[in-house]
């Protein structure tokens, strides 16, 4: 009978210590994640940290939809501008007293009309208001810090002295003022290319740059300050 009772010990012994064996095996599996790549308590930590929400940076980089406050106050300042420089260009047929005054003119209608088209459907497109026909420019909101004249556009003033001129002083007065009116637009574009963070728009500022840079030596040239 004492040896039955041993042998009746040692083997409820046994069991018990292959049972514990197992729950130790189990566990370590589940804390290992397993050489399969499923996942245990660590493998769910991982998991929950790679589908976490985005960083705060990104969330605001997609809501802006990849414009920024420059970009808005570069399509707002432009348009306008722009307006008034399709408005001298009109001027030119029936007063212009040159051929190359009057094709510099239409050709400056030509570039710039599609570019106010393109700046108001990207304001459209960002929930912003397009400036209304015949609005002044607000100089502020291309940072001209409000100071008159630092954009280039013509006083009304101005315009009625163009509108009421013909012959060579129509030529000189639309290329002398042409000429201002292109150095705000080169200064707003600057101001896009180094501010601006929608790609389009930093492109466009370097298109008028180049364009209208080439326009201002070409209407001095005519003026004879070449």
């Amino acid at each position: 009978m004492k040896i039955e009772r041993s042998l009746v010990r040692r083997t409820v012994a046994v069991a018990a210590a292959g049972a514990t064996a197992l729950v130790l095996a189990a566990c370590g599996g589940a804390d290992d994640g397993g050489s399969d790549g499923s996942a245990g308590h660590g493998g769910h930590s991982a998991a929950a940290s790679a589908t976490a929400s985005p960083t705060p940076s990104a969330s605001a980089s997609d809501a802006r939809g990849g414009h920024n406050a420059a970009d808005v106050a570069f399509a707002k300042g432009m348009i306008p501008h722009h307006r008034q420089a399709v408005e001298m260009a009109d001027l030119a047929p029936g007063r212009a007293g040159s051929p190359e005054v009057e094709k510099l003119a239409a050709e400056i209608k030509k570039a710039q009309d599609p570019e106010i088209r393109t700046l108001s459907g990207w304001l459209t497109a960002w929930g912003e208001e397009v400036p209304a026909e015949g609005a002044a420019m607000d100089h502020s909101s291309h940072g001209m810090d409000g100071m008159d004249g630092m954009d280039g556009m013509m006083t009304d003033q101005e315009m009625r002295g163009l509108e009421d001129a013909s012959g060579e002083a129509f030529d000189t007065a639309f290329l002398e003022l042409m000429v201002k009116h292109h150095e705000g637009a080169l200064a707003m574009a600057e101001t896009e290319r180094a501010d601006g963070a929608f790609a389009p728009a930093r492109k466009m500022a370097a298109q008028i740059i180049t364009s209208q840079s080439a326009e201002i030596e070409r209407m001095n040239g005519l003026l004879g300050k070449g």
